[in-house]
């Protein structure tokens, strides 16, 4: 495995990435014929001769430069391993993306970006909301660094980024933007390419040009493509779509060659690699992840559209779909699909929320999304819960809004479990 040609096994070019899910990265052949990849148990390789242990050690480490047409050298898992190498090839595949670089879990990527990349003194700008995990990491960890922060709401971004900049320069060197675009729970779009000629503009001098990272979790890889756009680097909790059936939990960032090495060595030294187990369950996800968002987001449309004309109570929903303005330009522009994991308020504030939510059947009442059963969330007292409620509610976590994501169950056994909800908190339906 490690040293083979990782191109299509018979040569060939030109497949759709959703095709090769089934084969890229993996040579059957080494595996005694075996149609999938075993599971490579396996704490640490045998070198082929003393020389060969030492090249791939310094290959590794970046000391030697790795010859065309081969790899680094398989070492000791810490380092890499056959699965991992499968899992990372093909989300690049997907990312359309150099490579990538798979980790324990989402948290462990980010921190992994965060880690290589900040420096005491720094400087931070970042979109609000983010996935309350990364908000908490962002507010309370880093500032213990010595890294200076600055955030802007995302749906401000385009009008806030560039005075931000300025400002951030006379408190340090700006290091990092960090997106997290569709935002987690609210679906706002921010426009990637502005971004990019801001960034640009602003830190065009620096010897370390801020590097512009995404989160991508909620409608990549295969609805949005932030590369494409001018990001750097996109992170991943591989919990949600990509893995897809709610059974692990898994990170990835994916990118440049020259970025992802330095992330590499970060994960060696801190220990967040993937096991092989769960890179073999990312590998058989991935076989079925694009097949699987189109049905959840073709669902996820069906039940959008009854929340809006639902005839029980007046609701915001924040979906793709219904975006306005320059949202709905963005969405269009930068999107080629809506995804499955949406929100939408309810008058009433938090109890009315959480009556809806214990009233519901098919859909389970759990934190996490992007899997095939639908999930039902509060994100005010769950997901952000550790995020100031003032800030929450300035980046429109209100305690109103409940976020669904839609799984693969039929789109109208989903609305009437939603229906069977609304009537009973709020009555019986009104008459047309």
């Amino acid at each position: 495995m490690g040293n083979t040609n990782r191109n299509s096994p018979d040569g060939k070019t030109g497949f759709r990435p959703e095709s090769l899910m089934m084969s890229h990265g993996y040579n059957a052949a080494l595996s005694e014929g075996a149609i999938k990849p075993p599971v490579f148990l396996t704490s640490t390789f045998t070198f082929p001769s003393a020389q060969a242990g030492a090249d791939f050690f310094d290959r590794f480490s970046g000391r030697k430069p790795v010859p065309q047409g081969e790899s680094e050298g398989l070492i000791y898992s810490r380092f890499n391993h056959p699965n991992m190498e499968i899992a990372e090839d093909r989300l690049a595949l997907l990312e359309q993306a150099d490579t990538a670089a798979v980790f324990a879990s989402g948290m462990a990527a980010i921190s992994a970006v965060f880690l290589t990349f900040l420096r005491p003194g720094d400087v931070l700008i970042y979109s609000t909301p983010l996935y309350g995990g990364t908000e908490t990491l962002i507010r309370n960890i880093l500032p213990q660094w010595g890294v200076r922060l600055l955030e802007i709401a995302s749906h401000d971004m385009s009008g806030q980024l560039k005075p931000t900049l300025a400002r951030a320069s006379e408190l340090g060197h700006v290091a990092m933007v960090y997106l997290e675009s569709p935002a987690n729970p609210t679906n706002v779009q921010v426009d990637f390419e502005a971004v990019q000629r801001e960034v640009l503009h602003a830190t065009a001098t620096d010897q370390r040009r801020a590097l512009i990272v995404c989160d991508n979790t909620l409608l990549g890889p295969v609805f949005s493509s932030p590369l494409r756009f001018g990001v750097d680097l996109c992170v991943y909790s591989l919990t949600k779509y990509v893995g897809g059936h709610s059974d692990l939990i898994a990170g990835s960032v994916a990118g440049e060659t020259s970025l992802l090495q330095q992330v590499r060595k970060t994960r060696s030294a801190f220990g967040s690699q993937l096991d092989p187990h769960t890179c073999w369950m990312i590998c058989r996800s991935l076989e079925t992840l694009t097949i699987r968002m189109q049905r959840a987001a073709a669902s996820g449309s069906k039940v959008a559209a009854w929340l809006v004309d639902n005839p029980y109570v007046p609701v915001t929903l924040f979906h793709p779909e219904y975006a306005q303005g320059e949202q709905k330009q963005l969405y269009e522009k930068q999107c080629s699909g809506p995804g499955s994991t949406f929100s939408f308020t309810v008058p009433g504030g938090r109890a009315q929320a959480f009556a809806i939510i214990d009233q519901l059947c098919l859909i389970k009442s759990a934190v996490s999304l992007g899997g095939t059963e639908s999930l039902v969330c509060h994100p005010a007292s769950t997901t952000h819960s550790g995020v100031a409620p003032a800030q929450r509610e300035a980046s429109g976590v209100s305690e109103g809004l409940i976020r669904l994501s839609v799984g693969l169950e039929h789109p109208d056994d989903l609305i009437a479990d939603l229906g069977h909800a609304f009537a009973h908190v709020f009555g019986p339906a009104r008459v047309a």
